[in-house]
């Protein structure tokens, strides 16, 4: 192995595309003379050219042993460029070029993630992270260690084992993610503020909240400095442990090591109050968000209208709804939807119909929410044709009906037995691709009992048999009734 790498001319050459390119001009040797050659047998004339030196000799014997699957030392190369950065890479793209499919030990793959790192190409260092995590028979102590075996030789930074702890996450490995960030612990790398969040908030995501606990007090021990992101993910695992009361503590403790609330924090505990219907206790939060010089943004309001319709105040989030315009912050979709939704579930036909006619002259973005509040309300009140008239609005705007809507007219023309309509609503959620489900049945079954069309009920039945839809309760009791109203018990 040469002491020296002289130039990034003879490393790597811009003419090497392919295993039969050469290094130098004067190696015009076949690919089989070269293959079949040993170390110091190759021919007179590549020996013997003088611009030709020992570490194009390297390169060309790794290539040909990588593409013959042979086992190669390129560690000793990267380690070799160091101090030279700009040629480990260019020697490392050459290599993957050239031998992508090149089965790399562990320690090559570490060798090659700390070049790369270094070089600030992040997205490259974790592709081959991850393809040193799914390396076959690769244990997380076996990565760990050739990592860190490799820092220092290749010159690299702790970056690379924020990198690691990352992709352990996004692959959703995050048992192994805990171990690894003890395991570089334990040896005495920290990892990054930023990558510790992306665990903690992993780990919360999932509901590991015990976990979430002991990864977080090992970053306490270790010294490493907090942000307010940590605190907002400690916060949202205490409220989806049920621990609200632990997250006023676990406020002051933070705020001791220089660590505030933003709006986040405060909304995660306001929309915790307010879905345990702890209505007094979310309003001092908001208070206090008031009293630290935060402002109430559009997200704290929609969670205050979330939490009192919850709590069926649905007048005080009216009057709250105009607040928000009076004060110049204007409300958006989610926040009408609100309403909307709590109108549909009240039957509440005129505040639902001037709520979506107010979101229409605001310019306020009307959803599929919207229309179906909308449309299921009115349809209900026995307003099919309003209900109809919403519904082709909502196709004008370019918005694709669920089989929700569907369902919703449908019942509304079954109720005033216009059948016909009822069917041809059936047919257009067919074409439009819509699965009709339990209820969409059940609901046109039960309009055709009720109008004595019971041969297409039974026909009906037999589709639903057919689709190996679940015959239900309903089902049953609907065909019983339909055939005992109309004397004819005896055909069922």
């Amino acid at each position: 192995m040469p002491s020296t790498i002289r130039s990034h001319r003879l490393l790597y050459p811009s003419s090497i595309k392919n295993s039969t390119a050469v290094i130098d001009p004067t190696l015009q040797t076949s690919r089989s003379n070269i293959t079949a050659a040993k170390p110091n047998e190759l021919p007179s004339h590549a020996q013997n050219s003088s611009p030709l030196s020992s570490e194009s000799f390297t390169v060309v014997r790794i290539l040909l042993s990588l593409k013959q699957g042979n086992p190669s030392d390129i560690i000793e190369v990267l380690y070799r460029c160091r101090d030279s950065l700009r040629m480990g890479v260019k020697f490392i793209d050459l290599i993957m070029s050239n031998c992508p499919n090149h089965r790399h030990s562990t320690l090559s793959l570490s060798a090659m993630i700390h070049m790369v790192s270094r070089s600030k190409r992040a997205s490259d260092a974790q592709a081959l992270i991850l393809r040193m995590v799914r390396k076959s028979g690769a244990s997380r102590v076996e990565i760990v260690d050739s990592l860190v075996s490799s820092y220092a030789k290749c010159g690299s930074n702790s970056g690379v084992f924020d990198l690691l702890v990352w992709t352990y996450v996004q692959a959703r490995r995050l048992r192994e993610a805990s171990e690894v960030f003890r395991m570089l612990k334990s040896k005495g790398f920290c990892v990054s503020i930023n990558a510790c969040n992306s665990l903690l908030g992993g780990l919360v995501k999932v509901g590991w909240v015990d976990l979430v606990w002991e990864v977080y007090g090992d970053i306490a021990r270790s010294g490493t400095c907090m942000n307010t992101y940590t605190l907002n993910i400690m916060i949202n695992a205490l409220c989806k442990d049920g621990k609200i009361e632990n997250g006023k503590l676990f406020l002051l403790e933070l705020e001791e090591k220089g660590v505030f609330p933003d709006a986040v924090t405060y909304n995660t505990l306001t929309n915790a109050y307010f879905h345990e219907g702890r209505l007094e206790e979310a309003f001092e939060v908001v208070n206090s968000m008031l009293n630290n010089g935060l402002k109430l943004g559009i997200f704290t309001y929609n969670v205050i209208l979330k939490g009192l319709c919850r709590k069926g105040r649905y007048g005080k989030a009216k009057e709250i709804l105009g607040e928000m315009w009076q004060i110049g912050l204007n409300p958006d979709t989610t926040s009408y939807n609100t309403l909307l939704v709590e109108c549909n579930r009240k039957d509440n036909i005129k505040d639902a119909e001037q709520l979506f006619n107010e979101m229409s002259r605001q310019k306020v973005y009307c959803d599929l929410v919207s229309f179906s509040s909308v449309i299921g309300v009115v349809a209900r009140s026995g307003h099919v044709d309003r209900a109809l008239k919403y519904f082709k609005d909502m196709k004008a705007t370019g918005l694709v009906p669920d089989s929700i809507v569907y369902t919703i007219l449908i019942n509304g023309f079954c109720k005033k037995g216009v059948m016909s309509e009822a069917l041809k609503m059936r047919d257009e959620m067919l074409e439009q691709g819509c699965i009709k489900d339990a209820i969409t049945y059940n609901t046109i079954l039960n309009g055709l009992c009720k109008e004595n069309m019971l041969p297409e009920a039974d026909q009906l039945l037999s589709e639903m048999v057919e689709r190996g839809l679940q015959l239900d309760f309903y089902t049953y009791t609907t065909l019983i009734h339909g055939y005992r109203k109309h004397r004819n018990l005896k055909a069922f």
